[in-house]
């Protein structure tokens, strides 16, 4: 999922890292909301809000979005600042942001219960999940080289309904690049939704341990490629063992 960039990445790559990643991002979005009343993954909603505390001169209430703004963009920034720097083509080189992001959903699962909705643990929970979704878009964008996104979906439904009037109007000359393109951005909106769907259900039962859900996908993200090098190797022994 990680190993693969540039023109060695493939169609499946992308599919495995918009299934994965889109349900975390789901989930975390939709269990910061109902936890925090933040939806912490969609920028675009904080820069109107922060447009309108300001109009309505409610300045307090502003500098907090402003801050929820500037952490997405600090994520945003020091993932791909980070993986700039170690380079582009190693995968090692994507384990520390979501290392980060994982430490993240961790610590807020484990100490949401203190939450007592105020203003000040409002900014700082909502603050760092912003955070982490931050690095985490950054980071899918770098490795899918923009093809996929994770954590909002007005780009996504813009270009799904871009290919669709494509579709119709070159119905001939639909190509199977089309096609696939066409699949992954309905898969990402899926996918998303349905992680929206299950941490919300979750976050009536678990309540805040749901980001330990989250959390574990990301993990298994990490290892995912180690294990499947070490299946295919195995298993291409045995048959070459039994072949023989």
């Amino acid at each position: 999922m990680f190993r693969h960039i540039g023109k060695k990445r493939n169609f499946i790559h992308n599919i495995r890292l918009a299934i994965l990643l889109c349900l975390t991002a789901g989930m975390v979005n939709a269990a910061g909301f109902i936890a925090f009343s933040v939806l912490t993954t969609n920028v675009t909603g904080h820069a109107a809000l922060l447009a309108v505390n300001l109009s309505e001169g409610y300045y307090q209430a502003a500098r907090t979005v402003a801050l929820w703004l500037l952490l997405f963009l600090s994520g945003a920034f020091l993932s791909s600042l980070y993986i700039g720097m170690v380079g582009r083509d190693k995968p090692y080189a994507y384990t520390l942001p979501l290392i980060i992001e994982i430490s993240i959903l961790i610590t807020v699962g484990s100490l949401g219960h203190f939450y007592d909705g105020s203003s000040a643990a409002t900014g700082l929970f909502a603050g760092s999940l912003l955070f982490a979704m931050g690095l985490q878009n950054a980071l899918v964008t770098m490795i899918s080289g923009s093809v996929v996104r994770t954590t909002h979906l007005t780009g996504m439904f813009t270009d799904l309904g871009i290919d669709l009037s494509a579709a119709i109007l070159n119905r001939k000359q639909w190509s199977k690049e089309n096609k696939r393109r066409l699949l992954l951005r309905i898969l990402i909106i899926t996918c998303f939704l349905s992680g929206g769907i299950i941490g919300g259900y979750l976050f009536q039962i678990l309540h805040y341990k749901t980001f330990f859900l989250p959390a574990a996908i990301l993990v298994f993200t990490i290892f995912y490629d180690y294990f499947r090098m070490k299946y295919l190797k195995a298993k291409s022994y045995y048959l070459h063992k039994n072949s023989n």
